[in-house]
């Protein structure tokens, strides 16, 4: 064991959170644990927020290279994608007990991203489960609220406090925590007409998308982004969502632009586009991983009378988004594509 309570070589999968007040707390039992983990000659991947990452430097020096750590202000911005990075990395190191370090809720998160970080938290409980890999989960009792806390205690086996770990007594089946987060998504502020696709009509619905994204402060590139995710939400509810479907298209505050697919489908895999597809695979699930890799956040859900989807694409967003600890230094900028 370790100063953060983690066995730095588990012979099970492990997934501890790591309930901290202070930086100071922070920065020595995540260092302990990748200190721990580096002794063992195990993989190890910390993605946190850019200054947290900043501060975490300065702690292990030469012991974190800059091949295994991320700015979750980035890779974590749309929770959903998470998982393909981390199931990727740990495909690359197949037989060896990896070690994650996650850190992806702050002030300032929506509740609509919390909810799919919560959702996040709960399936990588299921993705790695019987797998000898170890992750820790920092999470700031004085910045975050005790609802998300409360949270936090049901999707962690464990919990680590000032060195000591124990069971979670909360502890949550992560299917049934995952369906907790289909909230009903609200309506938008404004009455948004929609447009009505069927097969041989995609490339019109991809039309009506550039048009109205022109209209809007996104990027060339942001738009390029969106009109790629809906056209592949599109093509999905034609090939698998009862071949029609309708394409709502708004502007949320902040100036956020959310796309809405509806069809008459069903999303059963609850890890479906979280993980990266093989090239020569010929399983379903590559337009939902795009689009995850291409949106700022996306919401999925999933009901008999259909299938919901929403894509939403901010303005561009400088690198290192996140919060930030007083102090010298700022963000550190890392490539997240793991």
């Amino acid at each position: 064991m370790t100063e953060s309570g983690i066995s730095s070589a588990p012979a099970k999968f492990t997934h501890s959170a790591l309930l901290y007040r202070e930086p100071g707390q922070y920065v020595s039992a995540v260092s302990d644990f990748v200190r721990a983990a580096i002794k063992g000659n195990a993989p190890v991947f910390v993605a946190v927020p850019g200054a947290r990452l900043d501060a975490l430097r300065q702690s292990l020096g030469r012991d974190l290279p800059p091949d295994s750590c991320a700015d979750m202000g980035e890779l974590g911005r749309n929770p959903g994608r998470i998982l393909s990075a981390l199931l990727s990395f740990a495909e690359r190191h197949r037989g060896r007990s990896v070690h994650v370090v996650q850190e992806l809720l702050w002030p300032g998160r929506s509740e609509a991203e919390t909810l799919e970080a919560v959702r996040h938290e709960a399936l990588t409980n299921t993705a790695f489960a019987g797998t000898p890999a170890g992750f820790l989960c920092p999470y700031d009792l004085g910045a975050l609220s005790p609802a998300v806390v409360d949270r936090v205690r049901r999707t962690h086996p464990s919990l680590v406090m000032d060195g000591v770990v124990r069971p979670s007594d909360t502890y949550t089946d992560p299917l049934t925590v995952s369906a907790e987060c289909d909230r009903p998504l609200p309506e938008p502020s404004v009455v948004v007409p929609a447009l009505v696709f069927g097969a041989g009509q995609t490339a019109r619905a991809r039309e009506y998308t550039e048009s109205w994204a022109r209209g809007t402060a996104l990027s060339a590139v942001r738009r390029g982004d969106l009109v790629l995710a809906v056209g592949e939400a599109i093509a999905n509810s034609v090939a698998y969502g009862g071949g029609r479907g309708t394409l709502r298209i708004w502007t949320a505050d902040g100036g956020t632009v959310v796309a809405e697919i509806k069809d008459g489908g069903r999303l059963l895999d609850p890890l479906a586009g979280r993980r990266r597809p093989h090239p020569a695979s010929a399983e379903g699930g590559r337009g939902l991983w795009m689009m995850h890799q291409l949106c700022d956040l996306v919401e999925i859900r999933s009901a008999e009378t259909g299938l919901t989807l929403r894509l939403h694409v901010a303005l561009d967003t400088p690198a290192g988004s996140g919060p930030q600890w007083p102090g010298p230094g700022g963000p550190v900028p890392v490539d997240f594509r793991i």
